[in-house]
Order: C-alpha cells, then structure tokens, then sequence
C-alpha cells in the first residue's frame, strides 16, 4: 500500500508528539512542601481572658477557626505545641485533611505532628536510655512522612523547657542531638519544627547549627523574624530548622504576623488564636 506525503508527514508528526508526552510525563513540575510550626496556647485564644475568646472556647468554635486559618497558607506539615485535648486536633486533622499523632508530654504540654502524607512511623522522647523526669516535661517526638515521590521525611516536632536558665534546654538538646546524629551523619532529609524557647544568640541555637541543622529563616528570611508574642512581637523562639538535602531546596521563611493570627491592638476585644505566631518555611 502507498500512502501520501501528506500522510506521512501527518503520521510522523502524530508519533513525534506523544513520543514527546511520554517523554516530558515524568518530568511535572512537583507542589512545594509547606511546613508551619506553630504554638496554639490549648486552642483557648490569646489573650484567653476576653469575653470573645471564651465564647468561641465555650461554642466549641476554635478547632474550626484553627483549621480555617491555617487552611489559607496550604500547609502539607504542622506541628502544635502546647496541644490541648486529642479530641480537638483530631477535629483540626480532620478539617485540614490530614493524619495526626499526638506526642505525649512529660508535664501537661503534649505536642501534635500533622501531615497531608502518610506518618509511616513515630516515637515519643526517642533518647537513647531512660527519659529523666526532668527533660522534656513539653514534648519532643519523631515521626517519619512519606513524601509522594515515596521518599521519606524525618520529622522532629518539638517544644523545649521555657526557663531563663538554660541548663535543663541544653540537656534536651544534647539528648535530641545523639539520638538524631545516625541520620544526620547518614545525610537523610529531616525537619526539627517547633517552639525550642530560645532564640538565635544562644549557647543552645548554637548546638543545633554545630550539630549539622540549618535555621531555614536565617538561611531565607528578612529582618528579625521574631515569633512571639502576636501583638507586638520581640523574640525569635519558634523555628522550622531542616538537615539533609531538604535544607538546600529552602525558598521561604517567615513568621506569620497577619489575619487570625496577630491581635489587633486598637481593638480591646479581638483575640489571636495563639500568644505565638506560627513559623512557615516552604521548600522546592
């Protein structure tokens, strides 16, 4: 059978072209990672004492404007800290569409890890030996994410002990950092996201940059970044901090001071969700 140059050219250019869309399907270009870590104050609302605050505790409203807030930014990874009862951040999970693990607390301040991926694994206190009653009265848990690409992503979510005196900090942090120093040494992806209660001028911030993490708003960001409190912000305490391949592919950081998050000042009766501000980073 003969066929036309028409034909041809018509055949040819039809099997240049899905050769090229099979060619370029792997190579879509991916979602960015969003990570918030964020200090909720037991979803009461800051200051938890104004008559609005109360009534959207008592009308069962803050687990719903949590997850609305939050909702805007997309997040795929959060971490609470100072969680209040499992059954409200199930609630939170719930709306957002995500899966959720609660990390017990040594004291009364249990953490929450959330995720639009699948939390294949986690550990509370994961140190090596017995947690002494004195370390980590917040939270400290690992969780492991697994990405959609099927990699996974190591997950610390943590909230570190408040005091001036940074003794019983740095014990935490010198007991996070021998249990994470496998993986670190191993080069995996890992994320340290949390309220870690000092700022970046310490001997503790110091442990965390030697040991191998990279403070992701002092890698991005602009000017101070500080993070507490949501009217009139002055210290830098909440951190997403990544190591591993992950902390190269950074792109943004910053706090976030805006909407429901920040208390207006000029009026006597608004609240903020939280006396923190959440700390957003997102990665390519």
């Amino acid at each position: 059978m003969t066929i036309s140059r028409r034909q041809f050219c018509g055949s040819l250019g039809a099997g240049l072209a899905a050769a090229n869309s099979n060619l370029f399907a792997d190579e879509q270009p991916t979602k960015p990672l969003r990570v918030i870590a964020y200090n909720i104050y037991k979803c009461t609302g800051w200051p938890n004492n104004r008559p609005r605050a109360k009534q959207a505790v008592a009308k069962g409203q803050m687990a719903k404007r949590l997850a609305m807030e939050l909702a805007l930014y997309e997040p795929d990874i959060i971490n609470f800290s100072e969680s209040p009862s499992e059954e409200l951040t199930k609630e939170v999970a719930e709306l957002l569409g995500m899966n959720h693990v609660r990390f017990p607390s040594g004291g009364n301040w249990p953490g929450t890890l959330l995720s639009k991926f699948e939390i294949i694994e986690s550990q509370n206190a994961p140190m090596k030996g017995q947690r002494p009653k004195e370390l980590f009265t917040r939270h400290w848990g690992r969780g492991t994410v697994k990405l959609p690409n099927g990699n996974p992503l190591i997950v610390h979510s943590a909230h570190l002990y408040p005091t001036a005196d940074p003794t019983i900090r740095l014990k935490e942090i010198r007991a996070m950092i021998e249990s994470m120093e496998p993986d670190l040494k191993a080069g995996k992806s890992m994320l340290l996201i949390g309220d870690l209660n000092h700022g970046p001028d310490t001997e503790e911030y110091k442990l965390w940059i030697d040991a191998g993490w990279v403070d992701t708003f002092a890698k991005v960001g602009k000017g101070d970044g500080p993070t507490i409190k949501a009217d009139i912000p002055k210290w830098r305490i909440d951190y997403v901090m990544a190591a591993g391949p992950i902390a190269e592919r950074v792109i943004e950081s910053r706090p976030l001071f805006e909407g429901a998050f920040r208390l207006n000042i000029n009026d006597k009766e608004s609240f903020a969700l939280s006396d923190h501000l959440p700390q957003l980073a997102v990665f390519e």
